[in-house]
């Protein structure tokens, strides 16, 4: 979506529709979930007819509203959490203008299902934004819950003191009305990650990053930075083709702490930081690895990297929780130095779902040491 239709959708906004602007308060937008829908008036059928007919919501194109329990042909259609969702027909589009703080960086965070194409995408943009690049397409062909949907998570600096958030359809399959499903947009403001004397690495234990939602038992996706500049885990970049994976203590083990990321992707799966080093001096890096209790079983192996220096860590998960202990040691070569942590496997759950898991990743401490031992 170009920079001049997120400043059409903003204007249209501001001109043509006085809805509430929603508070900048972590959490569920107001109507974040589409409990509240059209009046049947404003229906036909599952259509959408208006565009304002779904409270604080502004929709453009084909949007039908989805009740749990709908049937397609033969498919059940699956609401993510509670009653009712919207599905995007193609190149629809539903908008939220909300309160933001200029400069603030935050993370917007929706459940999305599939219904149609193997390959379905979506576009989630913000308008005005700081930055040409605060936007980009996520694709959701791949599940990784065993729950028929995923949360995913995007990253944006406000432009200004309100922003209209877009989460848009842009397929085009045979069928006008196919295309995902839409449920649950929450957005969080971030605080930016300071490094501390007893770590370089700034969020080494990931405390800071998207909301996800209290009931929701299947973590949170942060998309690849190829697609996402600006990563909703702040400090780190998402330096792979696949996403990884944010999990809290409330629904999975976690290490430490209250946040973790699994690598839920094999190789395809990795996290990095850029941190200024100096050369020759010796560092250590320290981590836990584990696993989420999520059923993902076997040998699971983290490969840990910085500047030239690799490590292979193995961990036997019983699928249960658990976690060890390890690090790393290098002399740097530069003035920065690459932290890089990738999952060696491609692992799946043992729950018979097919759905991909991985080891867990957290408590990233680096730390410099005045002598360097082998």
């Amino acid at each position: 979506m170009s920079i001049m239709r997120n400043l059409f959708i903003l204007m249209f906004f501001s001109t043509c529709f006085h809805f509430a602007f929603s508070s900048t308060i972590d959490g569920l937008l107001p109507n974040g979930d589409f409990e509240l829908g059209p009046k049947p008036s404003q229906m036909n059928g599952t259509k959408v007819l208006l565009p304002d007919a779904i409270p604080n919501w502004y929709t453009s194109g084909f949007i039908e509203y989805v009740k749990s329990g709908q049937k397609q042909g033969d498919m059940l259609l699956i609401v993510p959490e509670g009653v009712h969702a919207v599905r995007l027909g193609n190149d629809a589009s539903i908008n939220h203008k909300v309160k933001t703080v200029k400069g603030t960086f935050y993370a917007l965070t929706f459940s999305a299902a599939r219904t149609c194409a193997q390959e379905e995408k979506l576009n989630v943009s913000f308008a005005p934004n700081r930055e040409s690049n605060d936007w980009g397409i996520l694709p959701i062909q791949t599940m990784y819950s065993s729950d028929g949907w995923d949360s995913y998570s995007w990253g944006f600096l406000a432009g200004s003191n309100e922003v209209v958030i877009t989460i848009h359809n842009p397929g085009l399959e045979e069928d006008p009305a196919c295309g995902p499903l839409i449920d649950s947009v929450a957005l969080k403001a971030l605080h930016p990650p300071r490094r501390l004397n007893s770590n370089m690495l700034k969020n080494g234990n990931f405390e800071e990053g998207p909301y996800i939602f209290p009931k929701s038992s299947w973590g949170v996706l942060i998309p690849p930075n190829i697609e996402d500049d600006h990563s909703p885990l702040p400090g780190w970049m998402i330096e792979s083709l696949k996403a990884v994976k944010y999990i809290d203590s409330d629904h999975f083990s976690v290490p430490k702490g209250k946040r973790a990321i699994e690598l839920v992707a094999g190789k395809e799966s990795a996290i990095a930081q850029i941190v200024r080093t100096i050369p020759g001096k010796e560092y250590v890096l320290s981590f836990s690895v584990g696993d989420a209790k999520n059923a993902c079983e076997g040998s699971l192996v983290v490969e840990a990297f910085a500047g030239k220096v690799t490590r292979q860590v193995p961990y036997t998960s019983k699928g249960m929780g658990g976690f060890i202990r390890d690090k790393l040691r290098f002399k740097a070569i530069s003035t920065r130095t690459r932290v890089r942590f990738l999952s060696t496997f491609y692992t799946m759950k043992s729950d018979s779902s097919g759905s991909l898991c991985g080891p867990v990743i957290d408590d990233i401490q680096l730390i410099g040491v005045r002598k360097y031992s082998n």
